[in-house]
C-alpha cells in the first residue's frame, strides 16, 4: 500500500498537477475572502470569522477533488499500465487505500495554508483573539472528513471509466447529489418525518453541524460510512 502511496504522491508532484491544484484552490480562496468585494469578503463583513470562506470550501472541493483523482485509475487503464500493477504481489484493497491516501494528503496539503486565515481574523479582532475558536476547527474537520468523501467518490469514479473527463463528470455528479441533492429531494416532500431523513442522508447537514463547534460521533461516523462504502465500491469493481 505504502508503495502506492508514494508512487501517486511522486506522479502529483513530477508534474503540475499537484502544484496546480494547491494552486488554484488557494488563489481562488483569497481572492474571495480578501479582494472581491461581496459577502464572502472578510473585510467587508465586519465581524472577525471565516464563514465565507467555510460555506466556499465545499463548493470548490467539488471540483478540484475530481480534478484530482480522475487520473488515478483511468490513466492506468489509458496507458496500460494497470495490468503491471495487478500481477504485483499486493491486494486490490491496498491499491485502493494507497491511490485514496495520496489524493486526499494532496488535497489536505492544499487545506493546510489556510489556516493563515485564522491566524490573519485573530489579529484583525477587536480585541485581538476574540474569534469563535471552536466554530473554525469544527468546520475545518469537517472540510478534512468532506475532502475524505469527495476523494472517495472520485477513486470510485475513476475505475468506472478509462476515460479521464467521464471520471471528472460522473465525480462531480455524485458528489454534488451526496453534498446537496437530498436538500432538493427533501424539498418534495411536505412530511416532516421524510425531509428529516432526507437531511441526514446528505453531506450538507452533517457539514453543518461539524461547523457548529460540536464533534458529534453521529457525524463522524457518517462521514466514515460513507467514504468506506465508496472505497469498498472501488476494490468490488476493480476485481472485476
Amino acid at each position: 500500500m505504502f508503495s502506492i502511496l508514494k508512487k501517486e504522491l511522486r506522479a502529483f508532484f513530477s508534474n503540475a498537477t499537484g502544484y496546480i491544484v494547491i494552486g488554484i484552490f488557494l488563489i481562488l480562496t483569497s481572492l474571495f475572502l480578501w479582494v472581491i468585494p461581496g459577502e464572502y469578503n472578510v473585510l467587508d463583513a465586519g465581524y472577525a470569522n471565516l464563514d465565507g470562506f467555510f460555506y466556499l470550501a465545499p463548493w470548490l472541493f467539488l471540483f478540484l477533488c475530481p480534478a484530482v483523482t480522475m487520473r488515478l485509475f483511468a490513466e492506468e487503464k489509458q496507458t496500460g499500465t494497470w495490468e503491471l500493477i495487478i500481477t504485483k504481489p499486493i491486494s486490490k484493497l491496498h491499491i485502493v487505500l494507497g491511490k485514496f491516501l495520496a489524493a486526499w494528503i494532496l488535497v489536505l496539503i492544499a487545506l493546510l495554508p489556510t489556516i493563515i486565515y485564522y491566524l490573519t481574523v485573530i489579529y484583525m479582532a477587536e480585541p485581538v483573539g476574540n474569534v469563535d475558536a471552536g466554530a473554525f476547527w469544527g468546520s475545518f474537520i469537517g472540510l478534512i472528513f468532506l475532502a475524505a468523501i469527495y476523494v472517495a467518490i472520485g477513486t470510485f469514479a475513476s475505475s468506472l471509466s478509462t476515460n479521464q473527463i467521464v471520471s471528472f463528470v460522473v465525480a462531480v455528479v455524485l458528489s454534488f447529489f451526496f453534498f446537496y441533492g437530498f436538500e432538493v429531494l427533501a424539498g418534495f416532500f411536505s412530511s416532516g418525518k421524510s425531509i428529516q431523513l432526507l437531511d441526514v442522508l446528505g453531506i450538507h447537514s452533517h457539514y453543518k453541524s461539524m461547523s457548529r463547534g460540536v464533534i458529534d460521533s453521529r457525524d463522524v461516523i457518517y462521514f466514515v460510512l460513507l467514504s468506506v462504502g465508496f472505497l469498498a465500491g472501488t476494490v468490488l469493481k476493480i476485481r472485476k
